[in-house]
């Protein structure tokens, strides 16, 4: 809707025909749109043909936390050294950390009208991480490092690809990938 005080208009008070182009208008259609199809819940017509692609993306992310769990955990509880208890502590606290964000996007792919696919066959091909079974502690942070810059490229491709499609998605996902940012600057420094 615009305003005469400011925007330059007609002698009727309409809008200049080239001030279209600057003015900020919401799209009434998609507003009128979204009055229908109430059972979608959260998810309106402008989701458009994006929101089955974001779901797959978001499940591959969903088997990425799952299988980080399961490497930390397992870490967690085979560490063993001089080193090991406070890097099996940190272990935990990445596993539980993970596990929140497991959470945050089944939850998102239901509010999507997706269904999460916890199904454990198949999670390690759709995974971009990879499972650990190393016994040496040096060798347990370097593949959860490499298993958080792995995460890293993933979450940031999908931020790119999501863009304006899906904004709230993209927020949650810029959420999770500062956490693993921070997962991978402390596992880069128990390496020093």
């Amino acid at each position: 809707m615009s305003h005469p005080a400011t925007q330059p208009s007609t002698p009727r008070g309409r809008p200049q025909a080239n001030d279209a182009i600057h003015s900020l208008t919401l799209d009434e259609d998609a507003i009128e749109a979204a009055r229908q199809g109430i059972d979608e819940g959260a998810v309106t017509p402008s989701y458009g043909p994006w929101r089955d692609e974001i779901v797959r993306l978001l499940n591959g992310a969903l088997a990425t936390e799952l299988v980080c769990v399961l490497r930390y955990k397992r870490h967690h509880f085979t560490a063993h050294g001089l080193a090991s208890p406070k890097i099996a502590e940190e272990f935990m606290v990445h596993a539980n950390e993970e596990a929140a964000h497991a959470d945050q996007i089944a939850e998102r792919i239901i509010q999507l009208g997706g269904e999460p696919d916890f199904n454990p066959v198949g999670i390690l091909e759709r995974s971009h991480a990879d499972y650990d079974t190393s016994t040496d502690l040096k060798a347990m942070v370097r593949a959860n490092l490499v298993a958080e810059r792995v995460a890293i490229e993933s979450y940031r491709q999908m931020v790119a690809l999501i863009g304006d499609k899906d904004p709230t998605t993209r927020r949650m996902l810029e959420s999770i990938l500062s956490v693993e940012e921070e997962h991978a600057d402390e596992l880069k420094d128990m390496l020093e």
